[in-house]
């Protein structure tokens, strides 16, 4: 009684491992893959990094303050502050002082500069939302690949038992004489080759699943069960986009080297700055005791200044002006990007729209010739049972039939990936995207 209670248990722990252990569909694993990717976690710091710089453009329009402290005890020989004079005594000074600047005007080039990094910001969004994007599409592709050599598995296993029942036919009719010993021998070989594709489909399966872990970032360790089919994605539900991230991101590059060609003019005007502080000493002799105190000199020695500094670009050598003309060539190249990328991306759009086509197609074409090499395959096994055909016509029927199912589970998966894409290429999001801000909108539509 005691141990059929403890193997009561480990089957009930048993189904309920099973049972938490949920197939995880194609959108749930590009979900999981885009949170958990490491090139989608450095482009989230480097947009980090973008952001830091735009905090760092906006404080360039606020006043630099510092504040200074010392003091100095001087030994031996030294000038006496009052009467400048070589003195060899022992003193003790300290002074304190506060500082301001503020730079008035330098050709716009702060303005321009956070223009630029706010542009900088929107890039590194896009960036981001592209790594996503090329994350989601790996995934899908390795999704796929594992749901092809699941069905080629299954396939294989099948005629695998397929294999075995009819060498247990082919036995029975040997025995009764019907059938040659040549005749059991081919089925023997085609059974143990059967045997060898299953283990070599398994082989595959294996591998494309370690490769779909891999784009997840999925630990190895742990298992990860997939659905059988791909999920319809229908594009009206879809999220959809204005633009595609790779088209935003050209763009931003294109408005980021504008703005440094606005940039580089900016050091041909002058600069303009204010700058203000306030100062304090004190100074004494410690071998006279007789002095004034400290609070006295601190306020006696007080001091106020304030400047107004402007200067002139006159002469740099040629690399104002070479300055300049690197920043029009990265912004005219950057045009020249942004254009051909937008050309790349119709190209892109196209054939995507054409290959999911044609894949429906070869797949309704496909289901009409796994039906006819059905057809073929049961007429010929019927003959073979009466002795009108050979093992071979068997062999070949049966490789044509699994051959037939296997290009049509490709052709339907392929489609369904080529559909996705043709979608992406529309303006569909692969995934959920972050909303778009204000300055996103008021960037793209510029």
């Amino acid at each position: 009684m005691k141990y059929a209670a403890t193997t009561l248990f480990l089957v009930l722990l048993g189904c309920a491992g099973a049972a938490a252990q949920r197939s995880m569909s194609a959108d749930e694993c590009m979900a999981y893959a885009v949170t958990h990717n490491r090139n989608v976690r450095k482009a989230t710091l480097s947009l980090d990094s973008y952001q830091a710089n735009r905090f760092e453009a906006i404080g360039s329009f606020l006043p630099y303050v510092s504040a200074s402290g010392s003091a100095q005890y001087n030994f031996g020989r030294g000038i006496d502050p009052e009467t400048n004079t070589y003195t060899n005594v022992t003193t003790f000074s300290n002074g304190f002082g506060v500082s301001a600047s503020l730079p008035v005007f330098n050709g716009l080039a702060r303005i321009h500069a956070l223009r630029a990094a706010r542009v900088d910001v929107l890039m590194g969004k896009s960036a981001l939302s592209r790594q996503e994007d090329e994350v989601a599409l790996a995934t899908l592709q390795a999704y796929v690949d594992v749901l092809y050599y699941k069905g080629t598995v299954a396939m294989a296993e099948e005629k695998q038992k397929e294999g075995e029942l009819l060498l247990r036919q082919t036995r029975l009719l040997e025995e009764v004489g019907r059938k040659t010993p040549g005749d059991v021998a081919q089925m023997e070989a085609q059974a143990a080759e059967t045997e060898v594709e299953v283990v070599r489909q398994q082989n595959r399966m294996e591998t494309a699943l370690m490769r779909l872990k891999e784009t997840m970032n999925w630990p190895a360790e742990e298992e990860l069960l997939t659905e059988d089919i791909v999920a319809d994605f229908p594009a009206e539900t879809a999220e959809k986009r204005e633009f595609l991230s790779e088209e935003r991101q050209a763009y931003y590059q294109m408005e980021t080297a504008r703005l440094g060609l606005r940039r580089a003019k900016a050091s041909l005007w002058p600069s303009i700055s204010l700058s203000g502080g306030w100062s304090t000493s004190f100074y004494k002799t410690l071998d006279v005791p007789s002095q004034t105190n400290w609070g006295n000199q601190m306020r006696n020695h007080r001091g106020e200044w304030v400047a107004a500094n402007i200067s002139f670009p006159l002469f740099g050598r040629f690399g104002t002006m070479m300055g300049i003309r690197r920043a029009r060539n990265n912004y005219r190249y950057a045009c020249e990007n942004y254009e051909q990328k937008r050309s790349e991306l119709e190209l892109l759009r196209r054939e995507a729209v054409m290959d999911a086509e044609a894949y429906r197609r070869e797949t309704e074409g496909m289901m009409r010739k796994v039906a006819a090499d059905s057809m073929a395959y049961a007429l010929v096994r019927l003959q073979w049972a009466e002795g009108l055909s050979t093992a071979i016509d068997v062999t070949v029927t049966s490789a044509n039939l699994l051959n037939s199912r296997a290009r049509l589970l490709q052709a339907r998966l392929l489609a369904e990936v080529k559909r996705r894409l043709a979608l992406y290429y529309n303006g569909v999001a692969m995934v959920p995207q972050h909303t778009k801000t204000k300055e996103e909108r008021t960037w793209t539509e510029r």
